[in-house]
């Protein structure tokens, strides 16, 4: 790999700049019971890759035991995947252990900035990745990462290129908390209105719903009988796919690109649930405009991997196995949300067919119901689920943004191309 490097800048490798060492699980078998499940955090492959280079959370923990066949790990290390997820890194805002699978660095901090290897690593992963091509399990090793030489400019240098990025790291973690509020937010109003009828349990029981007068007057105070059991006085029932189109995707691999202008990228299961089109297969632009997905489209996977998503990775076109869900009848957070409520149903639909691919069929959507309020209530819940909805767009569509500001920057200032 051919690197343009200032004058300034030397050739390191990681021991020249700070500690580096495999991380530790030496217990057989490794996933025995009583090693976990205390109070010490355990940072897997996995929980590196989803992390976007700061770990701030965890899914497994470590006891007592674990700990004393392990290492605690301090808050500043780098974690550098070496198997399954080939040399993705993260840098750890607490201590925590992690296992053989994943190496650790400790930057001496007169010689590094962590923050800054972590985005060197980022410039060179296709290079390191590509040594492990080949290799019985696609894996590299510690002395893998030893022989790597790594541009390294001098600290102030290093400190600045790693504000730059980090600023936009870190307001594409502020916007990505923000929507998982917001998502958060919207699926408990839904439940509280539309699955626990919370307001119209308290005027029936004579008690405040905590709500502004003109809105608490918009809810009904009654129940009435219904073939879904009781529902509020007022509300309809409508089968889920009376309330939306669910349309299914194209075999794309009938429509080739016919040169380099008549490309779209096909959306599959994998890139809905990456959120973006990279690496994606690409077909004619030319297909039927109704499978062409655009940001802010509602799109559900039904089989395999059975995911309900707000699209916001940019045009595509919308495979088999997917559904874009559309209406002309209702708003999109209402087909949306009730979509999402069935989620959990639907994958055990799915989980319970003996199939090798596990799915569910469109008279799955006709077994469900929907509740449709007054019209008057129907009006003012569209006005708040409709804000939480948009604003959730918008941010993701600026991660977008900051997100392919950031990725055109690094290899430039990593490479001193650009200079700070």
């Amino acid at each position: 790999m051919n690197i343009h490097q200032p004058e300034d800048w030397k050739l390191v490798s990681l021991q020249d700049i700070g500690e580096v060492n495999r991380g530790r699980s030496r217990h057989r078998p490794r996933y025995a019971e009583h090693l976990y499940g205390g109070p010490y955090p355990f940072i897997q492959t996995g929980d590196i890759k989803s992390s976007n280079g700061r770990i701030t959370s965890f899914k497994q923990t470590y006891s007592e035991a674990g700990l004393a066949q392990s290492r605690l790990w301090p808050v500043n290390t780098l974690c550098i995947t070496i198997a399954a997820n080939i040399a993705e890194t993260a840098i750890l805002t607490f201590p925590a252990c992690f296992p053989d699978s994943v190496v650790g660095f400790i930057a001496d901090p007169s010689k590094a900035n962590v923050q800054f290897i972590e985005y060197t690593f980022r410039f060179m992963r296709k290079q390191i990745q590509h040594q492990a091509i080949g290799s019985v399990q696609d894996n590299i090793n510690l002395e893998t990462i030893n022989r790597l030489k790594i541009p390294l400019p001098p600290l102030p240098v290093q400190q600045r290129i790693a504000d730059i990025l980090g600023a936009l790291d870190d307001k594409i973690e502020l916007n990505r908390r923000m929507n998982a509020t917001l998502e958060a937010m919207a699926r408990a109003l839904f439940k509280s209105w539309f699955v626990d009828f919370d307001p119209v349990h308290a005027k029936a029981a004579g008690q405040p719903t905590g709500l502004p007068a003109h809105i608490d007057a918009l809810f009904p105070s009654a129940f009435v009988d219904s073939p879904l059991g009781q529902i509020p006085q007022g509300w309809g029932v409508e089968a889920l796919d009376n309330t939306a189109e669910f349309l299914n995707g194209l075999a794309l691999q009938k429509y080739p690109a016919k040169n380099e202008l008549d490309i779209l990228p096909v959306i599959k299961i994998a890139q809905l649930r990456a959120g973006n089109t990279l690496n994606a297969d690409i077909c004619a632009n030319s297909i039927p405009s109704q499978y062409i997905i655009e940001n802010g489209d509602v799109l559900f996977s039904w089989s395999g991997s059975l995911e309900v998503e707000i699209w916001c990775g940019g045009r595509g076109a919308l495979n088999q196995h997917l559904f874009k869900v559309t209406s002309s009848k209702y708003p999109k957070w209402f087909y949306y949300l009730w979509t999402k409520h069935y989620l959990e149903h639907f994958r055990f639909i799915a989980a319970d067919k003996a199939t090798t691919m596990g799915h569910i069929q469109r008279k799955h959507l006709n077994d469900v119901h929907v509740l449709i309020p007054s019209t008057s209530l129907f009006e003012f819940m569209s006005s708040q689920f409709d804000s939480l909805l948009q604003q959730f767009i918008n941010l993701h569509l600026e991660n977008n943004t900051l997100t392919a500001l950031r990725d055109t920057l690094l290899p430039k200032l990593l490479s001193g191309e650009v200079e700070v």
